[in-house]
């Protein structure tokens, strides 16, 4: 809903139908780092995340009283929702599965720079833009991932 300077607020965001019904337009919310394929990165919040959109909107490092950053989906490698900006840089990732109520299909990808993940899925398909990864480390700083097609090299299936 953008307000008298132009600014959209991702808070308060609503749309009305011609009935006059009142709602909210989806999007997801979180911390997020956005890796880029050229290797750059921008951390902060977002409010309108959603896979079939082409871009979304990040306040840098979770400062809402700055303007939002348009990042556009195509030029990016995966948005990673995060507990932490910084996270564990020493930390190993566990790569092994022992979530063993997880009804979700086991998957390795390997990006086009040369770093790889395993993970779970149910949301993969080649002809979408992308698809979430939920890692398989259970206490990795990344809660969930979503995944830039374009940006893939290798996908197999565990």
């Amino acid at each position: 809903m953008a307000r008298a300077d132009g600014v959209v607020d991702y808070r308060r965001r609503v749309r009305v139908a011609e009935d006059g019904i009142v709602a909210m337009v989806c999007g997801m919310t979180g911390m997020v780092v956005a890796r880029f394929v050229d290797g750059g990165k921008i951390k902060g919040l977002t409010h309108d995340f959603a896979p079939d959109k082409s871009e979304f909107h990040v306040f840098s490092r979770g400062d809402e009283s700055s303007k939002a950053l348009p990042v556009v989906i195509r030029d990016l490698k995966a948005v990673f929702f995060v507990r932490s900006y910084d996270g564990e840089k020493c930390r190993l990732e566990y790569k092994l599965f022992d979530r063993s109520k997880v009804q979700a299909r086991k998957i390795f990808v390997r990006f086009k720079d040369g770093e790889f993940m395993v993970g779970f899925t149910v949301g993969y398909s080649p002809t979408k833009q992308g698809f979430f990864l939920t890692p398989a480390d259970p206490d990795s700083n990344n809660t969930r991932i979503y995944v830039v097609n374009e940006a893939v090299d290798h996908i197999q299936w565990l």
